[in-house]
């Protein structure tokens, strides 16, 4: 199939800082760019750039980000779900998972994430495309935004729905291991009924009937 990669830019301030949120970025882009000290949820920071650089080099992969004088303040990324994963088991070329999203401690506020993930969507070019995160409490900056697990659920939802990711129920192991994780899904208008049917049997593993 076709990945659809349209460049898209945007320019906000925030506290006096002029911040470029712009993607998808190209492997020889992220190469002269360096990471934020505190963009660290993942791996170090040296370690997360160079996973950008091969996710942004993956004919289906994506990468938007924030910059700030040459150095990236948040990012988001989009690629085919990991090999290993419940989700690749259908084996579908259309369906693409959100898988990172995170912005530098002194940038959180500003209205970032919701610029990363809206701009990924821009120009339509995510139309022919299924595409999910799992939201696992595990994986979130409890600590650092001093919010409890129901709140921060709550906040990742608010986030997703702006770009019209709507809940979705699965028998996934993983996300039904603890009642705060969640699958959130956006159905591009171009997707056709055959992945829908598809994306179906993979999130009811264990079900003969949905």
């Amino acid at each position: 199939m076709e990945h659809h990669k349209i460049p898209v830019s945007h320019t906000i301030e925030h506290q006096g800082r002029l911040i470029s949120v712009r993607g998808p970025l190209s492997p020889e882009t992220l190469q002269t760019l360096s990471m934020h000290r505190d963009l660290d949820a993942f791996r170090k920071p040296q370690e997360q750039l160079e996973a950008l650089i091969e996710i942004s080099g993956l004919p289906e992969g994506r990468i938007v980000a924030a910059v700030v004088s040459d150095v990236i303040v948040g990012y988001v990324t989009f690629h085919y779900p990991d090999e290993l994963e419940l989700w690749s088991q259908g084996g579908m070329e259309d369906l693409i998972e959100l898988g990172a999203i995170e912005v530098a401690d002194e940038y959180r506020g500003s209205g970032l994430a919701k610029l990363l993930v809206s701009s990924a969507f821009e120009k339509g070019q995510l139309e022919n495309c299924i595409v999910f995160t799992t939201e696992y409490y595990w994986h979130w900056d409890l600590k650092g935004s001093g919010l409890n697990v129901w709140e921060y659920r709550q906040m990742m939802e608010k986030l997703m729905k702006t770009v019209d990711m709507v809940w979705y129920a699965t028998d996934d192991p993983e996300i039904c291991s603890h009642p705060a994780n969640c699958l959130m899904v956006r159905m591009g208008q171009d997707v056709p009924l055959s992945s829908r049917e598809t994306f179906d049997r993979v999130r009811f593993r264990q079900r003969f009937m949905y």
